[in-house]
């Protein structure tokens, strides 16, 4: 999970770039990157860190030019130097830059391609540096001397839809040409793009999600579909796009479910989806399968866990016919646990992020209700710090259903043996975090939640709850490799939902 950000205009672009990531950051806190284009030279500056402690005066004076992109990275494993962070950029054809959104699932074959075949050499572990140059590569291909056009970058990502299998969502930049972006076959992650008038100039956008563009005064013209591309020339500013037809859309198009219950802010638009209309929706779902084991009146309050929690508990709480109350107050200075490197520093982040009220909690019956339940750590620690303030029974309720598998499209999932509903039962799992029952999304349920808001949208990549996976490239062999890479890596992530 990364955001990403383009931009091309009449107007400088760096501090508009900044203002977007900014707006971006809950995508990725683990490292941005700025890159800006003037007078054919490319201006770039990346680090590990938050937008804010990336960038100072100093850094954004050198980023200088109309137009430009930005990144922010979310760390998945072997993904933690700063020399990995994005935008990357190659000098030929023209010199490129781009940032990239997702997960390639055949890197390793890329990777040998790209130096036995392309001739080219990356310097990172990193499969977004290597999209780059299976881009450039093609680029190269479909080249005629200085003949370029729009059609000739289309040709150019028709050559990586072929060769790259898995999600992605992509934005760069070709020196001296202009702004393009695109989306994976199965439009599995996230991108859109809008249009601002600047002293009668057109300018345009690109982002993983709309609030980006709207925050900067940009009006939202719609998503790039699945199998799309787009292409913005420097010097007209004209819009050109290669979508294919709605029925090849249709049947390919299968967006990533869980932007919707976790990934994405509430307040965007997701491929005609409101986030938050659909947590609404996930929480009245979820309490008719409580009230199969529960009735009304065996719940006092309902508490969220902030802050992705909050939306579904807010109709659950109605369709309850019980009180919503904020029980938990979340230190806003205390970073996302998942990114904490180690058990105990996630045990202990959670101690410091959240701080219970015990007046919502004493002599009480909570239902307590977060996005999902990944690990269980966290529910773990939250169930025991409302049992601590005082609650008689701890319910626990998941907006989403069982994670049972991992994510192979740019979300880093544990391995199965460390998700906490691989194998067990509902009882076991409560038993597990202490709590008195647990109750989870029914499968069916989450889809409807969310395809009522684009009836349009016909299936979802949901791997992670189901082991089917959208790309149909993901095997036994392939989820060990990823899970004893992610066993091993330094970097171990806290609970995405937690």
């Amino acid at each position: 999970m990364c955001g990403i950000f383009g931009i091309i205009g009449s107007s400088p672009a760096g501090q508009e770039i900044f203002d977007a990531l900014t707006m971006l950051q809950h995508r990725g806190q683990d490292a941005a990157g700025i890159a800006t284009i003037h007078e054919g030279k490319i201006s770039l500056h990346k680090d590990n860190g938050l937008v804010r402690d990336v960038f100072y005066s100093r850094h954004m004076k050198k980023l200088i030019g109309n137009a430009g992109i930005g990144h922010v990275r979310y760390p998945t494993a072997g993904c933690a130097s700063a020399e990995e962070a994005q935008p990357f950029y190659v000098n030929a054809p023209y010199g490129i830059v781009m940032a990239h959104n997702g997960n390639l699932t055949n890197t390793d074959q890329l990777r040998t391609e790209v130096k036995e075949d392309d001739y080219r050499h990356v310097n990172t572990s990193s499969d977004s540096e290597v999209l780059l140059n299976v881009f450039a590569h093609e680029l190269l291909a479909v080249l005629s001397g200085d003949t370029f056009s729009e059609n000739i970058v289309f040709e150019a990502v028709q050559g990586v839809f072929d060769r790259c299998k898995g999600g992605y969502a992509v934005v760069g930049y070709i020196v001296g040409k202009g702004l393009f972006a695109f989306r994976d076959p199965n439009g599995i992650r996230p991108i859109c793009y809008g249009k601002r008038m600047h002293e009668q100039n057109i300018e345009y956008a690109i982002a993983s999600e709309n609030v980006a563009l709207e925050a900067l005064g940009f009006e939202t013209i719609g998503d790039i579909p699945a199998g799309g591309v787009m292409f913005i020339d420097e010097k007209t500013n004209i819009l050109y796009t290669d979508f294919p037809d709605e029925q090849t859309i249709q049947e390919n198009f299968a967006p990533c479910i869980f932007e919707h219950v976790y990934l994405a802010r509430p307040d965007s638009i997701i491929d005609g989806v409101s986030v938050y209309k659909a947590r609404l929706r996930m929480g009245r779902t979820l309490a008719k399968t409580i009230l199969e084991k529960l009735s009304k009146e065996d719940i006092d309050v309902v508490i969220p866990i902030p802050d992705s929690g909050r939306t579904p508990a807010i109709d659950l709480a109605h369709e309850l016919d019980a009180k919503f109350r904020e029980g938990f107050i979340k230190n806003r200075y205390i970073g996302r646990t998942f990114i904490m490197p180690e058990q105990t520093m996630r045990k202990k982040s959670v101690r410091q992020k959240l701080n219970p009220t015990p007046l919502e909690f004493k002599d009480k019956n909570v239902l307590l209700v977060d996005d999902s339940i990944v690990r269980g750590t966290t529910s773990k620690e939250i169930v025991q710090m409302a049992r601590n303030a005082g609650a008689k029974k701890v319910y626990f309720a998941s907006a989403a259903p069982e994670v049972l598998f991992p994510n192979v499209y740019g979300i880093d999932l544990p391995a199965r043996k460390d998700l906490i509903a691989h194998g067990k039962t509902h009882e076991e799992i409560a038993k597990a975090i202490g709590a008195d029952m647990v109750f989870y999304q029914k499968l069916d349920d989450f889809f409807m939640a969310i395809s009522e808001g684009n009836p349009d949208i016909k299936k979802f990549e949901a791997g992670c709850f189901t082991g089917i996976y959208i790309t149909g490239d993901i095997d036994e062999a392939y989820l060990q490799k990823i899970e004893g890479f992610r066993g091993n890596d330094i970097v171990h992530q806290e609970e995405i939902a937690e």
